[in-house]
């Protein structure tokens, strides 16, 4: 695998670099040898985090682990890949789709295995909703998202041409985001 390995305001030992290497044993059954992975270590006051992102034909694998041990955010940073490569893996038998980012003994085993129950489970959808998507400002959004008390609210923005829709997020720390798709 390419690993693309960096960090902010930490500098990356040759220690986390093998730690990294030798965690991804685990996943190298399930991944080419061409694969790019970025991790990303960071250090804020007292906490140390891990981001890794493995970018697949047609989706992103990520996570982002926070714990007072470096050594400890890998560990579970990697724990939470391998489950997503298993959902990943049911998708691709679900959907009866390939591609080149996996190696061929595991693509083989999509025919011969049954989907795991509870995996099958979490990608089922439990409830449909349909609502109006009204114009409005994004300050408006984010203020009707408050009053709802969810994490995100879909809107048609009044700021952009075309009246596009939009999604408007909360972000860890307190702050905003906003999803403007392309058409």
């Amino acid at each position: 695998m390419n690993y693309m390995i960096s960090g902010k305001n930490i500098e990356v030992t040759e220690a986390l670099k093998q730690k990294i290497e030798d965690k991804f044993e685990r996943l190298s059954k399930f991944l080419n040898d061409d694969t790019h992975v970025h991790v990303t270590f960071s250090v804020q006051k007292l906490q140390q985090r891990v981001e890794i992102t493995i970018p697949i034909k047609g989706t992103i694998l990520r996570t982002e682990v926070e714990d007072h041990d470096m050594y400890v955010a890998i560990d579970k940073a990697i724990d939470i890949l391998d489950k997503q490569v298993v959902k990943y893996r049911s998708k691709l038998k679900d959907k009866h789709r390939h591609d080149n980012t996996f190696k061929e003994e595991f693509l083989k085993e999509l025919h011969d295995t049954e989907l795991d129950e509870e995996v099958h489970n979490e990608l089922k959808i439990s409830k449909i909703k349909t609502f109006d998507v009204k114009p409005m400002a994004r300050e408006e959004a984010i203020m009707q998202m408050n009053l709802l008390g969810h994490d995100f609210f879909v809107f048609r923005d009044m700021d952009s041409t075309g009246e596009r829709i939009n999604i408007i997020y909360k972000r860890k720390g307190g702050t905003y985001g906003l999803i403007d798709p392309e058409y």
